[in-house]
């Protein structure tokens, strides 16, 4: 059975993110589960503000081009989301906002966006566990045409919700991640058996 591509990265490059620990905590179930994961960090690919008129004057930035490669690449993307202020982060917005204006690199065209299989999930030291991030970052995707799963987990208390291996530590939300998991794969094989 063909493995499927899966880009997987944290919405948040703050030193000991929560999101952080939790991308890495995906990226071993998803690659367990015998998933070929890709998973990159904001921090490699640096953005300036988007703006309009730097974009007719200077074009796109080479980083939001080589995002937008690996978005079209891989089968499906999954985006761990800390929230700020009851949404989701600047930069993250900055990244998806810069990447949907990439629609070709020197080898042709290039589709980040619709169609695209997306997952979503989060993690919070509040008692929300960064649902409310999810919800505005799901509208967000949904109107880039992608195609966000209505499966997405949270995990909150995230301070105290990982061991030193970065492995969950209550037995439900372990579950709950392993079918999150398990969804993603599937989606992800069945949109590459289609396309």
């Amino acid at each position: 059975m063909q493995r499927p591509k899966i880009l997987l990265f944290a919405g948040s490059i703050r030193t000991g993110s929560h999101n952080e620990r939790f991308a890495g905590t995906l990226t071993k179930i998803l690659a367990l589960k015998e998933a070929d994961v890709t998973r990159i960090s904001l921090r490699d690919y640096p953005l300036p503000i988007y703006h309009g008129d730097d974009e007719a004057e200077n074009g796109p930035p080479e980083n939001a081009v080589k995002l937008a490669r690996l978005f079209d690449t891989h089968d499906a993307v999954v985006i761990v989301s800390p929230e700020y202020n009851a949404s989701f982060t600047p930069l993250l917005k900055n990244t998806i906002d810069w990447v949907s204006r990439i629609k070709q690199d020197d080898n042709g065209p290039l589709i980040p966006y619709r169609g695209k299989i997306f997952a979503i999930a989060s993690a919070s030291p509040g008692k929300f566990a960064g649902m409310r991030s999810l919800i505005h970052l799901r509208a967000t995707l949904v109107s880039t045409g992608a195609l966000v799963l209505s499966e997405q987990v949270s995990v909150g208390n995230a301070g105290s919700a990982f061991d030193e291996q970065d492995e969950l530590l209550d037995e439900r939300t372990r579950n709950m991640v392993d079918s999150f998991c398990d969804h993603i794969i599937e989606k992800a094989r069945l949109h590459s058996v289609a396309t």
